[in-house]
This record gives structure tokens, C-alpha cells and sequence, in this order.
């Protein structure tokens, strides 16, 4: 008889991009294996959406709660009242947290995804109040579970020095890149996509949510560099608001570059467009438990300039630019080398295309299959 995995859902339809696109990007894939596994999805439903389930079929039930994640975190993970989570959804073999924290399981194994550990290594890279959340619960969950899912090497050597959890509870699975990330064509259509946010040819193209972890001021410094030396190009930063972006609006202002910089926040289906007529795609994140977006660029074809910090080096490989991301005087650099070479920009190209045949989702949740497997074999 097959496994019954209980999975939370909540990240899928709360959060519109990084653990919500990871949560439903895996459900899918899921979805496509063709095994015996059934599903009981559980998430809190009060509050804005951004994001919605992905096509699923029979094996897989969802039953939403009439409350808010602030409510079950209460009952779950702040009043310690042991609650367990199958008397809300009933029993079940595993239960899979792919967002950082655990609800009482009764005795059944768990298996927990982390992330990234970056409210530690950069403890600006959250609110406060979050942060000091993270740091309480993520620690205890780490040490519930029975296997922890790390989406990179760097996260995995993260958990074992900064919350010393044992090598051998880790599992590294790497993240994927969708199916729809590939080129599009520089035709009259896509242009007037562009259009539609304010986008014209030619441009730089970065993408992130607009906080001080993904170090939008230096790149508008370095971008800055890069128009006193000629270019005539815009930058666009695609990406939601995110917390203490005034300050990233503000420099903006502050360097004149109103005109010259375009903030935009496209609907998931432009965003191939958008990497595609891209010259460059630039990632200047202070830090990365993974990081999608560079290898959504290399699927659409767009030459890559990234951070040589946390697990980005060994996520593009040899097939991207690195800088430091600390130094605007490099990054500009950096981009400006990319720019002026299209014999490289051909080359990067080329290595990227081989580069992401690596990630996909379907291996993902191959491998997540077999902790689910293994966990519940050595319960």
C-alpha cells in the first residue's frame, strides 16, 4: 500500500514568489510522478493570496482552514499545546513542512525543507520581529525533524555549523527551473509586452523582491558607473515591495536615475519575455540559499552576472560572471565586460543552456519521493 505524505500548503497560496513558487512548483511535479502516494495538503486560508494551487489530481486533498497562518502559528508553534496536526487532517505516514517549521506530528516522522539560514548570516535580511521568530522556531523544528531537505550545499554546511544538526539528517535537494523558462523570440509581440511595463530595448535586468538582502542600492551605484561611461541602456528590476525598500526607491531619486531605472512587478507569465530580450542579467544578492532567478536567465538564452557569495557559485558554475557584491566598482565591471563582449556573452550563453539541464523540478521531487520513503522505512 502506498504512503499517505500530509504537506503544507500554506506557502503556495500565501506567498506569490521564492518559498511559494518553490511550495507549488513541487506540488506539481508531485503531481506528474505516476506512483501510488496520496497527499493531504493543509493550509490557512485567512488573509491576502498571492499565489493558488497548482493542477492536481485525485491523489491529492487539500483542506484549507478557516484561519489565519498568525492563528495556526499560535496554536502550532507558540503556545506549545501539542495540538498534534492529525487532528486536523487525520493520520497520515509523513508529514513534509516545505517552509521552515513544524506543527506537532505524534510521533509520525517529518521531514522539514530550510531554505536558507540567512536571518543569520545577514540578520538585515528580515524584520525584526520575523527574525526573532526564525531564530525560536526554526532551531526547534531542525532538531523535531527527522530529515531536513537543504536546497543547497551551502545551506546544508549552514545547518550543520550554525545549528549543528548532524550531516547525516541532511538531504541536499537542489531547486528547479520551470518548463516555461526558455527564449522567446525578439518579435513585435514580445516588444509590445515589454510595452505594457514601460520596457524598451535595449536593458539590464535584474530580478528579486526590493529589500536590503538583494543589494539593489550598489547595483544603482554601479549602474550609475555605467552610464557616466556611456551606456545608453535602462535597468529594470522586476519584483515585488518588499520590507525597508524606501530606501531602495529613495536611492533611485538620489542618483537621478528616475528616468533610467524602471521598478516593475510582471505577472509570472512575462517574465520569459523579460529575460529573454534582457542584454544581461545582473543578480547582486548579498545572499542565497539557492537562487532561481539566475538560472531562469541562462534558460532564456541571457548571458548572467552574479554574486560570488553564499550557494551562488555553486549553483551557475562556470557559466556565469561572479563579482563581489560588496564592491559597486567591480559589479559595474562585471556587467560592463558582459555588455561590450559578445563572443563572451555568446559563451556564457552557450555554457548556461548545458548548465540548467541540472535543475528540474521533476528530479526534485524525485529525490523528495525518496526521503519520504526513507524516513518513513526507518520510523
Amino acid at each position: 500500500m502506498g504512503l499517505t505524505v500530509a504537506y503544507d500548503a500554506t506557502a503556495a497560496v500565501r506567498q506569490g514568489a521564492g518559498i511559494g513558487r518553490y511550495t507549488r512548483e513541487l506540488l506539481a511535479a508531485l503531481a506528474r510522478r505516476r506512483d501510488d502516494i496520496r497527499y493531504k495538503l493543509i493550509s490557512s486560508s485567512g488573509g491576502e493570496t498571492e499565489g493558488h494551487l497548482p493542477r492536481l489530481d485525485a491523489r491529492f486533498r487539500h483542506r484549507a482552514l478557516p484561519v489565519s497562518d498568525r492563528v495556526t502559528n499560535l496554536i502550532w508553534q507558540r503556545w506549545r499545546v501539542g495540538v498534534p496536526v492529525q487532528a486536523v487532517i487525520g493520520q497520515f505516514d509523513v508529514f513534509h513542512s516545505p517552509d521552515f517549521t513544524l506543527p506537532p506530528t505524534a510521533g509520525k516522522p517529518a521531514v522539514l525543507t530550510v531554505h536558507d539560514l540567512a536571518f543569520m548570516r545577514v540578520p538585515d535580511a528580515a524584520y525584526p520581529s520575523l527574525r526573532a521568530y526564525l531564530e525560536t522556531m526554526v532551531p526547534r523544528s531542525a532538531r523535531r525533524a527527522d530529515r531536513i531537505i537543504a536546497v543547497s550545499g551551502r545551506t546544508s554546511d549552514d545547518l550543520q555549523e550554525l545549528l549543528e544538526i548532524p550531516a547525516e539528517r541532511i538531504t541536499v535537494v537542489p531547486e528547479g527551473v520551470g518548463g516555461e523558462f526558455m527564449p522567446v523570440a525578439d518579435t513585435p509581440r514580445a516588444r509590445t509586452d515589454l510595452e505594457l511595463y514601460g520596457i524598451r530595448k535595449p536593458f539590464i535586468l535584474a530580478v528579486g523582491t526590493l529589500e536590503p538582502r538583494k543589494n539593489y542600492v550598489r547595483l544603482f551605484h554601479a549602474y550609475a558607473r555605467l552610464r557616466d561611461a556611456g551606456y545608453e541602456g535602462h535597468l529594470v528590476v522586476a519584483g515585488r515591495r518588499g520590507w525597508l525598500y524606501e530606501p531602495i526607491l529613495s536611492a533611485i531619486r538620489d542618483l537621478g536615475l528616475t528616468n533610467e531605472i524602471r521598478i516593475v512587478r510582471p505577472r509570472d507569465r512575462d517574465l520569459p519575455v523579460l529575460y529573454s530580450l534582457a542584454e544581461v542579467f545582473v543578480y547582486p544578492s548579498l545572499y542565497e540559499g539557492f537562487g532561481i532567478p539566475p538560472l531562469e536567465a541562462m534558460a532564456c538564452g541571457t548571458p548572467v552576472a552574479c554574486s560570488n557569495t553564499s550557494s551562488l557559485p555553486e549553483v551557475v558554475g562556470d557559466a556565469a560572471l561572479m563579482f563581489d557584491p560588496t564592491d559597486e566598482e567591480q559589479m559595474g565591471e562585471t556587467v560592463q565586460r558582459l555588455l561590450s563582449d559578445a563572443g563572451l556573452r555568446r559563451e556564457l550563453t552557450g555554457r548556461g543552456s548545458v548548465r540548467v539541464r541540472r535543475f528540474t523540478w521533476d528530479r526534485a521531487a524525485e529525490s523528495t519521493v525518496a526521503v519520504y520513503r526513507g524516513v518513513v522505512a526507518s520510523a
